[in-house]
């Protein structure tokens, strides 16, 4: 997932807590999360994106998140939200879409 950072923020990179498995790093081509080494709870990738969704629509550290179909349907499978999972229609899903997909399924 790429991470778009606001434009009063040069840098964004570790943890956003603990039980998500995931953090941000700095790539050539811009921010990214990445699995950790660790132990990833089951539902440790879906509530990493929703995270920083939620981050996104405050806009002070993010303004936005890309992340693929692939990437968010697997999320919802390994949190075991299987219907949600199916109902993916986008290539890439944004903050919004991803704040949606949480109301719409109740997640």
């Amino acid at each position: 997932m790429e991470i778009i950072l606001s434009s009063n923020c040069e840098s964004f990179t570790g943890s956003l807590g603990r039980g998500f498995g995931y953090f941000i790093v700095r790539r050539k081509n811009g921010f990214f999360s990445v699995r950790s080494r660790h132990s990833v709870p089951p539902d440790g990738h879906w509530r990493f994106i929703v995270a920083c969704a939620e981050l996104a629509k405050v806009g002070l550290h993010i303004s936005d998140i890309k992340a693929s179909r692939v990437e968010v349907s697997d999320a919802l499978k390994e949190a075991r939200h299987f219907i949600a999972a199916t109902h993916l229609n986008l290539a890439n899903y944004h903050a919004r879409d991803i704040l949606n997909l949480k109301t719409t399924f109740g997640l």
